[in-house]
């Protein structure tokens, strides 16, 4: 076995152990998942009843113009989680006893990204469920449905990175989270998640319109609806691998010189 092949392997194998620590730790506080399952649903079905008929989304009822982008935000907003857990290693020591192990280089946040990939994908498919309770009913069928929730999961990983890049960078679980509410909250609520950015005051739509949120909401939406996404899907994966090509190196180069 050459030195590359076993260096892979390698990393393989660490990624996978602590992506299974990261998920049992995640399953055994049950409040936290209860929290991190439950409430996303709730948003589901409180914005259908609250929402429903008051926005006006022509020729898509609300409930299917919604649930897309529900889902989007989710696993954006639950990507502050990577930032605010990455944190709590660091102030805990468990990021330099990591670096004290035989351990493949970038191991730990790949296996922390992943599971936190592994939780939106649970999240996501339990919110589609919750939508097709109250009413959603996607014309895409299970191959646009599929593609559609393969698409939000692998942005949400992208954000993942990207919020691990935070958590290593400030100090404290509390300043974790808010920085990184400053960054996707405007990202969340300016954007076509919720509301067609047609009803947004003109000088926002050029920026609700074309951020990574708006656009990986458009392209889900189309899939799910079984439309021409358009170029929303081409630029949402654009902005994936982007993030992904910058944040990843960053994130492994602050991982190493964190103390």
């Amino acid at each position: 076995m050459s030195a590359a092949t076993a260096s892979a392997a390698a990393f393989v194998s660490d990624t996978s152990v602590l992506t299974g620590r990261s998920l049992r730790h995640w399953i055994r506080q049950p409040q936290l998942a209860l929290l991190s399952t439950v409430q996303p649903v709730i948003l589901v079905v409180l914005f259908a009843q609250v929402f429903g008929g008051a926005v006006a989304t022509p020729g898509m009822r609300y409930i299917d113009f919604l649930v897309p982008g529900v889902l989007v935000q989710t696993v954006a907003w639950d990507s502050t989680q990577t930032a605010v857990g990455i944190a709590e290693d660091v102030s805990t020591s468990t990021v330099e006893r990591f670096r004290s192990l035989p351990m493949s280089p970038a191991a730990a946040l790949a296996g922390r990204t992943l599971a936190d990939a592994c939780r939106n994908l649970f999240v996501v498919l339990l919110m589609t469920a919750a939508g097709a309770a109250v009413g959603f009913r996607p014309r895409g069928g299970a191959a646009g449905v599929a593609a559609a929730i393969l698409l939000i999961v692998l942005f949400g990983y992208a954000f993942n990175w990207f919020f691990a890049l935070i958590g290593l960078t400030v100090r404290g679980a509390e300043a974790a989270l808010a920085a990184s509410f400053i960054w996707v909250f405007p990202l969340m609520f300016a954007s076509s998640a919720l509301v067609p950015v047609s009803t947004m005051p003109q000088w926002l739509r050029p920026f609700a319109a074309h951020q990574p949120i708006s656009q990986a909401v458009d392209a889900a939406r189309a899939l799910m609806q079984g439309q021409q996404p358009g170029s929303a899907l081409p630029v949402t994966l654009a902005w994936t691998a982007g993030a992904l090509l910058v944040a990843v190196p960053l994130a492994v180069r602050r991982y190493y010189r964190t103390d």
